[in-house]
């Protein structure tokens, strides 16, 4: 389950973003996970919960923003989604597509935090 390790990154990232903030305590950490990028939403959820343990993030909750997998088709402009399992071949021309728009990101895009009293 290669979702913990991600997990641990997440919490390690979080809680050096929220020192440097000088910030306490993680509420929440938001983070956007690709279609295509090969994690389980809910395993990277339990995996949380295991990694943020003794931190301080231990009763923050993740928040996951799902990225749909988008491709281009430059022949005819038109963007497309790719679906389960993928298939890069454009619907409106019947051509494949070389470029993907979206789908792969794992990218943490926000931490909330208590601020420390003075």
């Amino acid at each position: 389950m290669h979702e913990l390790s991600i997990a641990t990154a997440i919490v390690e990232q979080a809680g050096e973003i929220a020192r440097a903030d000088g910030a306490g305590d993680v509420s929440s950490v938001t983070v956007r996970v690709g279609e295509l990028a090969g994690v389980v939403p809910d395993a990277l959820h339990f995996a949380f919960e295991v990694a943020r343990d003794g931190t301080a993030l231990a009763a923050a909750r993740l928040v996951v923003e799902r990225v749909p997998a988008q491709a281009w088709c430059g022949e005819c402009a038109e963007e497309f989604a790719l679906g389960m399992p993928p298939f890069f071949w454009c619907p409106r021309c019947d051509r494949p597509s070389r470029e993907l728009r979206s789908g792969r990101e794992l990218e943490i895009t926000g931490v909330e935090a208590v601020p420390v009293p003075p």
